[in-house]
């Protein structure tokens, strides 16, 4: 049973890794965007989510 458990949450791991290298995708794009724009707060606001998906991606990897 463990053993089984520990398949499925590797493999809700493994999908959660997918969709945060989306979402890091994502965000780099809107904070070039934001660099294009000379836009402090939108840099700002986009390095925070940044940070917050990278620890989460590392989490995960770990």
């Amino acid at each position: 049973m463990k053993k089984t458990m520990n398949a499925v949450k590797r493999a809700e791991g493994n999908k959660r890794i997918a969709v945060l290298r989306l979402e890091l995708d994502y965000e780099l794009a809107t904070l070039y965007e934001a660099m294009m724009e000379n836009n402090e707060e939108k840099k700002n606001e986009c390095k925070q989510k940044l940070e917050k998906l990278r620890q989460e991606l590392m989490r995960l990897q770990a």
